[in-house]
């Protein structure tokens, strides 16, 4: 959906293949091998009354309260202790992977955890280390209280984004996971442009302001829109400059989705806003991506 990460998306990688009846791996540069729980585990809940019960229903105006707050921060804690700067842009992307697979109209994917058994999908490639990363903090949070991988993930790309100097954004907990991959073919593909995307955007719940809010979050990794590793609104900036129109900076700026909505009127006025006041951005990027971390999920009740 939005591709935080440093390059774009390459088709060719020794991606994740999960198999039904065992745990996943992953294969990393070193040849090592990444062991992600099995599917029973990502399912596992804590230890609760009988009182609980499944509540599927997906609208995002209407979250649970956080079962634990304790847990909430013991949670935000042990991402802290392994999401650096360096890393966030790779764990803001896992989260938009995660939730960008949602259709409002079939109400069916979204902020499930499935990311982790579609990792061998192209648009996924690179994105086992931030799984991988999160990996170590899940373990430790399972170790005392069971956690869904739709909770880490979110509440990891709210940290993600505090820690390089953006807005702070609660995150609730209480998504259940997926036990199975989502649908392919349902994240944008980086080369639409603006109409494209606003349809895309448009089927998964959010407007065109929602869209240009959370495409902020390109301002994150080296695309060349400001600091890689601090959360602005340079994004914005450098797309007024349109400085890809110098000849030999196209491949250098951004994806070409983002140099698309510059070109879209409707998308300029919020780019210009975003531009000039970046609080405003910041509040109206939180608002997107609570909406968009809630988008789809099925959540467990007291």
């Amino acid at each position: 959906m939005i591709n935080t990460s440093s390059t774009s998306s390459v088709t060719s990688r020794p991606w994740l293949t999960v198999a039904a009846n065992r745990s996943p791996s992953a294969a990393h540069s070193d040849g090592s091998k990444v062991r992600l729980p099995s599917r029973r585990v990502f399912l596992s809940l804590p230890a609760v009354p009988l009182l609980l019960r499944l509540d599927a229903s997906s609208a995002p105006s209407d979250p649970p309260l956080a079962l634990d707050a304790d847990l909430y921060e013991f949670v935000k804690d042990e991402v802290r202790k392994v999401v650096t700067k360096a890393k966030a842009a790779g764990v803001l992307r896992l989260v938009f992977h995660d939730a960008g697979t949602f259709d409002k109209d079939l109400n069916s994917g979204g902020m499930n955890g499935s990311i982790v058994y579609e990792l061998e999908r192209p648009e996924n490639a690179g994105l086992t280390k931030p799984v991988k990363v999160l990996q170590k903090a899940k373990t430790v949070v399972d170790s005392k209280k069971p956690v869904s991988w739709a909770d880490i993930i979110a509440v990891a790309g709210s940290e993600a984004v505090s820690i390089c100097g953006g807005p702070t954004i609660q995150v609730r907990l209480g998504r259940l996971d997926s036990e199975s991959p989502d649908p392919e073919g349902r994240l944008p593909d980086e080369t639409l442009d603006a109409f494209g995307l606003k349809n895309s955007f448009q089927r998964k719940g959010l407007s065109t302001q929602e869209l240009v809010a959370l495409s902020g979050a390109h301002t994150l990794g080296s695309k060349g829109f400001g600091s890689p590793t601090v959360f602005d609104n340079s994004y914005y900036k450098v797309l007024l400059e349109k400085p890809w129109s110098s000849s030999g900076m196209s491949s250098m700026i951004g994806l070409p989705s983002d140099r698309n909505l510059a070109e879209d009127g409707e998308c300029l006025s919020w780019i210009e806003k975003y531009a000039k006041d970046q609080n405003l951005f910041f509040n109206d990027f939180s608002s997107a991506y609570t909406k968009l971390v809630n988008s789809g999920v099925k959540w467990r009740r007291l």
